[in-house]
């Protein structure tokens, strides 16, 4: 499987992201590792935020536009980091 289809199946649910980094630690490939620590960023975000009665809930509208923005990005081969994703790249570098 290449590092696209990997980085694509880690944006479908949180399972599609263990499913890619699983198949990302055999082979493990660069393009791949930036968007799986890209999108457990966004899933411990979504977390947080849904513990946020009304304003977690819009924050969630915006973090679902950077889902999708990602999501963008990993279909065109592009490794572009989306905002707050400097620091999900720093934080979970060992992934």
């Amino acid at each position: 499987m290449d590092a696209r289809a990997k980085a694509i199946i880690a944006h479908i649910t949180p399972i599609g992201w263990i499913i890619a980094l699983v198949l990302n630690s055999n082979h493990r490939d660069e393009f791949t590792s930036f968007y799986i620590r890209q999108m457990l960023g966004l899933i411990i975000a979504g977390m947080v935020l849904n513990l946020i009665p009304v304003l977690g809930w819009i924050l969630s509208i915006v973090l679902f536009a950077f889902w999708l923005l990602s999501l963008i990005y990993a279909i065109q081969g592009q490794t572009r980091i989306i905002p707050l994703g400097e620091y999900f790249q720093k934080w979970f570098y060992s992934l």
